[in-house]
């Protein structure tokens, strides 16, 4: 049995774990991911995190085969270094790679976190059965992995799949990246809840809007069934560009379930160019709370 040390840094925590060469999770933490402190402090924080895992795990050191490491994007997986996080301004131009390797007596791996997701979803989620397709993450954000032609498609600098930033409505307003109604600007939890707070005129968080909308609030309903309209335009895109066997959905917006999935397999089934398209499964994802990490240590434990 070897081990991975899976590690997910988010903008908030950041989730730490041993995860054996099957995928199983055998133990875990999580740390919050201090904005106070500057990120060499936490990169220690987060390797003493782990090292106390495995000795409390009792692994014998010689049985970890490395550390993998999702982190948000844009970075640069050729260098190492964290580019331009939006999430982690105090990280910007970090050179990951180097300061864990400096910490850990282990090969380091880093990608984006969706990609690492996707890679989990492929080794033991809903896409195991799939050599060609997309994985989407929907919360703060909106992010994807692409696994095409059998392997994971990360780009010239491991930055392929930031579909948060196509523009669907350009009149929907300015995003955080300059453009104006970008998929993650209007479609994303944090949208969700932004535009339910200005049409209740109070605080909204997206799990409310959501509840209201199922509740028959008609305001609410209207923002929600928009809201699954533009994801079923960025799925149309996806497969349109780069026809996959199936969609892959995750990230808390997710948990809406069967409402959310009936329409964008809706919306796909009547605008996606190609008959063979207008099927493609649009899925929920099947590793949950764990994906980061088993993501993460698919990193070391696969070969992608």
């Amino acid at each position: 049995m070897k081990y991975a040390i899976g590690i997910d840094i988010g903008g908030t925590k950041s989730a730490i774990g041993l995860i054996t060469d099957t995928g199983e999770v055998v133990a875990k933490t999580s740390i919050p991911t201090d904005p106070a402190v500057s990120p060499y402090v936490m990169v220690e924080r987060i390797a003493a995190s782990a090292m106390s895992l495995i000795s409390e795990s009792q692994i014998d050191t010689s049985l970890i085969s490395g550390v993998g490491i999702g982190a948000p994007g844009p970075l640069d997986t050729r260098s190492g270094r964290l580019t331009v996080p939006p999430n982690l301004p105090s990280w910007h131009d970090f050179p990951l790679v180097q300061e864990m390797s400096r910490l850990f007596p282990f090969p380091v791996k880093l990608e984006n976190d969706a990609t690492a997701a996707c890679l989990a979803e492929k080794w033991l989620g809903a896409a195991q059965d799939a050599d060609h397709f997309v994985f989407i993450t929907i919360s703060t954000g909106i992010g994807a992995g692409l696994y095409m032609h059998g392997k994971l498609i990360t780009g010239a600098s491991g930055n392929a799949g930031d579909v948060g930033h196509f523009v669907i409505d350009p009149a929907a307003g300015e995003c955080v990246c300059g453009q104006r109604g970008c998929w993650e600007y209007i479609a994303s939890g944090t949208a969700v809840a932004r535009q339910a707070s200005e049409k209740l005129g109070r605080e909204v968080s997206s799990k409310e809007a959501f509840d209201l909308a199922a509740a028959g609030d008609l305001q609410m309903k209207e923002l929600v069934d928009q809201v699954f309209r533009y994801i079923g335009i960025g799925c149309v895109t996806l497969i349109n560009t780069l026809d996959p066997q199936k969609i892959v959905i995750g990230g808390g917006v997710s948990q809406v379930g069967e409402p959310l999935f009936q329409a964008v397999q809706s919306y796909v089934s009547a605008h996606a160019l190609n008959p063979i398209g207008r099927k493609t499964p649009i899925v929920p994802a099947a590793l949950l709370q764990d994906a980061g990490l088993i993501g993460a240590a698919a990193l070391v434990h696969t070969e992608y």
